[in-house]
Parts: structure tokens; C-alpha cells; sequence
């Protein structure tokens, strides 16, 4: 397993993101640029300019045209993917911690951060023909959130549903027709730091500063499985090929320094998704993965890490061949 090395960041790195196809791998980090890179030769295509602070979160639609990121700039931005222009600018009262788009691409979600006298709060807006209409920040659908703050966000069923990870463990799912919440569930004990969907849509896998990622059915917010580890996850996502799910993590930024990478805190590793048993680790970054992310194919898989760069690891033969005993 060689992977490809990518630098184009000069900060950590927050959220990596396939398109459909994937061709091609979208990054955002702590600096203010957003990148594409070709999945393939991990050639850097082209960057995003326009947001002034840190950028925590970028999605990009299934046709690969829209691409919508939140920064802690106060802005949530959607761009045009073929030229790298910036198509609109909406205004935020605290930093965007999440986006994403919808499975049919007509929507876009974000959310907000808790700060200088704000409450979080989840926003919905249509995407369609993305101007500067947008720029006044009118959403089809406003949600304030009282309890803890968002901090990780996927869509669910038929954009209908909307699932939310939060700063005290809780996951919820709102209803986007009603908009309110519908059903919530405490299984983790910390911070959700990430929330990734399976190849069809009927689960999702979570990961938390609690050292463990769970396994929920996307409809009922069942606990199906848990992946323990003795680290905070950071990011967590499923083999849309195999019954595998690797996961990404490490200590807190602040205690990397006194770390050797050596230790093994770094480490991809990879569990049986229905036996929940870790059978295989890859080395390689400097620092804890902070996102992780699996090829659509799922024959290679992407990790950004608190170095700045971003490791594209392919898969050799024996991992298929590999039958878990």
C-alpha cells in the first residue's frame, strides 16, 4: 500500500470529501483555501479563494457542479466547481460548522455555532440556481437549537430528515416538514466529532471524543454496533465494498507535540463492521486524523491529518483476498 502525498494546505486539515464519481477529492483546512486535488495521481487541480478565516466543513453535490463550504469567517459560501468562482456569500451571526447538500442537490444545510451571544442554529436553503439573492441569508427552513451545539451533520431519508450530532453526545433527527425534532438518542458519552452514511443510506456511523465509533440504523437512531478504541475518533467512515469500517483519530491538537508518531496514535485503523473487531492499522501521519474518507469504489480511501497534508492510501490485492476468521 503506497500512498500519494498531498501538500497544499499550510494548516490542519478539518474535512476531506469525495464527489460521486470519485475523481476528484475536495479539502479544507485551517487556512482560508479550500482545494481540489485528482484522486488518481493526487495532482492538485485548482483552489477556492474568497473566505478570510479558518474553513471547517465543504461538501460538494452529485453532479459535481455546486460545492458549498462554512467558514469561521461568519460565511457559508457556494461555489461553481468548474471555474472556482464564488456564486454566493451568505451571511452567518457565528462561524458555519457544518454544510451539506441534499441527496437530490435541490437543498443545502448548515449550521451555526453557540457564540457572542448566538444561539446554534440549523439552517436550510435552496441551492438550485445559487446567486447573490442568497447574500440576504433568507433559508427555507430555521431551526433554533437550545440544547448543546451542532457539530456534525449528515441528510437523511428522501430529504426529508435531517440527522445532527451534537457537543454532549446526543444524536438527533429532525423533520424537515414539521421542522422539529422527532427523535434523539445519548449513546456516547462525548463530543460527536463526525457522521459519515453507508453506500445506500440505511445506516451511519458516528465518531466521538469518547473513544468509540457506533454503528445507527439512519431511520430509527438504533444502535446496531460499537468500535472501541482508546483515543478520541475523530472521523469514521464505512467500505462501501466490504464489511469494513475504518477509523481515524488521536489525542488533542494541543498534545501532539509530546507524541511520537511512533505510538501508533495516529493510525488509521480498521475494524469488521459486523464483528466489531479491529483486524489492521496503517501508519503514516504526523499528527491525529481529523477526517477521513472512503473512494466511492472503495478500493482506496483518503485521510487529512493535523500535519496539513492529505494521504491517499490504495489498496493492494491481499486486502481483498483477506477473510476474517
Amino acid at each position: 500500500m503506497k500512498p500519494l502525498m498531498m501538500q497544499g494546505h499550510e494548516r490542519a486539515i478539518t474535512q476531506i470529501k469525495y464527489n460521486r464519481e470519485g475523481d476528484l477529492l475536495f479539502s479544507c483546512a485551517k487556512d482560508h483555501k479550500p482545494n481540489v486535488w485528482f484522486s488518481l495521481n493526487g495532482e492538485r487541480l485548482g483552489t477556492f479563494n474568497g473566505h478570510a478565516g479558518a474553513v471547517w466543513c465543504v461538501d460538494v453535490d452529485w453532479t459535481t457542479t455546486k460545492l458549498i463550504t462554512g467558514s469561521g469567517d461568519m460565511s457559508v459560501r457556494l461555489w461553481d466547481v468548474e471555474t472556482g468562482t464564488s456564486v454566493a456569500c451568505i451571511p452567518c451571526k457565528s462561524s458555519a460548522r457544518t454544510v451539506g447538500f441534499s441527496f437530490s442537490g435541490n437543498q443545502a444545510a448548515y449550521s451555526t455555532d453557540r457564540a457572542m451571544g448566538h444561539i446554534c442554529e440549523l439552517f436550510v436553503i435552496d441551492s438550485r440556481e445559487p446567486d447573490s439573492s442568497l447574500n440576504d441569508g433568507d433559508a427555507i427552513l430555521k431551526i433554533p437549537i437550545s440544547q448543546s451545539k451542532i457539530t456534525a451533520m449528515i441528510w437523511g431519508t428522501l430529504d426529508e430528515t435531517i440527522i445532527t450530532g451534537h457537543e454532549n453526545g446526543q444524536i438527533t433527527l429532525w423533520d424537515l416538514r414539521i421542522g422539529r425534532e422527532i427523535n434523539s438518542v445519548n449513546d456516547h458519552m462525548g463530543a460527536i466529532n463526525d457522521l459519515q452514511l453507508s453506500k445506500d443510506g440505511t445506516m451511519f456511523v458516528s465518531s466521538s471524543r469518547d473513544t468509540t465509533a457506533k454503528l445507527f440504523d439512519s431511520d430509527s437512531l438504533m444502535c446496531l454496533k460499537t468500535y472501541k478504541t482508546e483515543r478520541p475518533v475523530n472521523s469514521a467512515a464505512i467500505s462501501p465494498l466490504l464489511e469494513h469500517v475504518v477509523l481515524g483519530g488521536g489525542q488533542d491538537a494541543m498534545e501532539v507535540t509530546t507524541t511520537s508518531a511512533r505510538q501508533g496514535k495516529f493510525d488509521s485503523r480498521f475494524f469488521h463492521l459486523i464483528y466489531e473487531e479491529e483486524f489492521a492499522r496503517v501508519k503514516g501521519h504526523f499528527g491525529p486524523i481529523n477526517s477521513l474518507a472512503f473512494h466511492p469504489d472503495g478500493r482506496s480511501y483518503a485521510t487529512g491529518g493535523e500535519d496539513g497534508f492529505v494521504r491517499l492510501q490504495t489498496f493492494d490485492s491481499s486486502y481483498y483476498e483477506y477473510i476474517f476468521d
